[in-house]
């Protein structure tokens, strides 16, 4: 794979490490289905401007929207909303962690409904970041049953709809689709299912959509975390895997301290560190292909 996803790889992590944060302070005058909307249109406006500007081809006629509109639902506007309405009933640092279970679920889905072979190496590298994220937060045997189940469940939904959606962006990128333009319909799509869920269920006010506190939070969640982020996303599924791009999810959780540390003044503790290095390994590792020569060299035992 090409260097510069690792670097993709490190700013989608600094942009979504912010996001549960932004998600948090919104829920105080927004639901749910009105934070997907905004944050899809915003996302949307930034990437029609950046395909504009860049003269890339939007290829309208060309996409295939119905298969779009589907992987919208599940990739973007389901989890967006369900990870909302767990962060009504989690902190934003638990939502982070849950989230932080996408490379497992997505391994799952690509091996049981994809027809995706995983190998020893991938389970090595997701182990390892397992056990850097638990050493990160702290997390101890009991603790999870202190917490809301019903928050727990929908961060876990959101997760799976996560997996399942990216490896429908594989599949639309193999039909000659550009990653500016699954960005572009997968924002739009979002866009309009979001939009008529939050105008029919939810309150939308002028008053909430200017106010000086609002405003920064979902412009830096709507073009940083959905325009710029998914370009960056979808590059790492096209020009890596589906696989590679859910770790993302194993560096939030640093990432969102880091953002806790400079903005709220947060202090960094020794297990933070460790952690943060033991998960940087973890993608290193499960990122990593197998040499030709170890697979001859399976091959061969297991003829044996």
């Amino acid at each position: 794979m090409p260097r510069l996803i690792y670097a993709a790889l490190l700013g989608l992590s600094l942009i979504w490490g912010g996001s549960f944060y932004f998600i948090k302070i919104l829920l105080h005058d927004f639901g749910p289905w009105s934070i997907a909307f905004l944050r899809s249109g915003f996302g949307l406006l930034v990437v029609v401007v950046i395909m504009t500007v860049f003269k890339k081809p939007f290829g309208f006629r060309t996409i295939p929207w119905l298969a779009m509109f589907i992987m919208a639902l599940i990739n973007t506007a389901v989890p967006w909303t369900l990870i909302g309405f767990s962060e009504q009933r989690l902190t934003s640092s638990l939502a982070s962690i849950l989230n932080a279970t996408t490379p497992v679920w997505t391994i799952v889905v690509g091996i049981a409904f994809f027809g995706n072979k995983s190998s020893r190496m991938q389970w090595i590298g997701l182990a390892t970041a397992t056990i850097g994220v638990i050493i990160l937060l702290g997390i101890r045997p009991g603790t999870l049953l202190s917490f809301d189940g019903i928050g727990l469940i929908g961060m876990l939904c959101a997760t799976l709809a996560y997996a399942i959606g990216s490896h429908l962006s594989k599949r639309l990128s193999l039909r000659g689709l550009t990653m500016y333009q699954i960005t572009y319909g997968t924002l739009l799509s979002s866009t309009a299912v979001s939009g008529i869920f939050a105008f029919s269920t939810e309150s939308i006010t002028w008053a909430h959509l200017t106010s000086a506190d609002n405003v920064p939070m979902f412009l830096s969640l709507g073009m940083l975390g959905s325009g710029f982020a998914y370009i960056l996303f979808y590059y790492m599924v096209e020009k890596g895997s589906a696989e590679f791009a859910s770790m993302v999810t194993y560096l939030v959780p640093c990432t969102a301290l880091i953002w806790g540390s400079t903005l709220l003044g947060e202090s960094i503790k020794w297990n933070m560190l460790v952690g943060l290095v033991i998960i940087l390994g973890g993608v290193f590792i499960a990122s990593r292909k197998p040499r030709t020569g170890d697979v001859i060299k399976s091959r061969e035992a297991r003829s044996s």
